[in-house]
This record gives C-alpha cells, structure tokens and sequence, in this order.
C-alpha cells in the first residue's frame, strides 16, 4: 500500500490526523449550548404551566381516567 494510504486508513482508525487544528468543542461553544439549552427550557416550562395547556392537559387525563371499558 502507499504511505499516504496508509497515514489516512491509521488517522481514521486512531481518529488522529496531523495538523488538525479543531480537536472538539472549546469552553466558549459548551457555554454558548448550555445557553441555549436552559433558554429553551424555560420556554418549554412557560409553555406547558400556561392556563391553556394546563386545561388541555386535565381534559385529556379527566377524559382517559373516565373511559368506560
């Protein structure tokens, strides 16, 4: 096999590879998603304890736990 064949297949299998410069996720890109993360968790939580939602939920437990079978 060629060399360079071969530096490709054992960067692959390794995960290696020489020169890279991005090795992963740097302190600012974890923060930015766990910002992002917890925004969209307290839209999730506003949306589901809204008095609409509220309703509609209890609606649809009254109606499950009231089936007749």
């Amino acid at each position: 096999m060629d060399k360079a064949v071969r530096a490709r297949l054992r960067a692959l299998v390794c995960g290696t590879r020489r020169g890279r410069r991005d090795a992963g996720m740097v302190t600012s890109e974890y923060a930015m998603g766990i910002v992002a993360t917890v925004g969209f968790a307290v839209l999730l939580y506003e949306v589901l304890t809204s008095d609409a939602v509220m309703a509609l939920l209890q609606d649809i437990v009254r109606r499950a736990l009231s089936a007749q079978m």
